[in-house]
């Protein structure tokens, strides 16, 4: 499995959208923001938290800035 495969599988076992907006695939680098699916009135807080385990427990950094309204997460990840 690819860096990018997992990324992808943790953040569909959070069950959230997210987008790709830079990635260095031989760095092992990715930028990423992350949105609440339409009905999920979960605190972005405690997406974020989840989020964050999951990666740091795949052995990834972890910079995540959230959005002052509140609405995405940027995260920056690297292997």
């Amino acid at each position: 499995m690819t860096e990018r495969q997992l990324i992808q599988e943790i953040l569909n076992t959070v069950d959230v959208i997210y987008n790709f907006v830079n990635t260095d695939d031989d760095k092992k680098e990715y930028e990423i923001i992350i949105n609440r699916q339409d009905g999920d009135h979960r605190p972005l807080e405690n997406i974020n938290k989840e989020i964050k385990q999951y990666f740091t427990d795949a052995n990834f950094s972890y910079d995540e800035e959230l959005n002052d309204n509140g609405d995405d997460i940027h995260v920056q990840v690297k292997r």
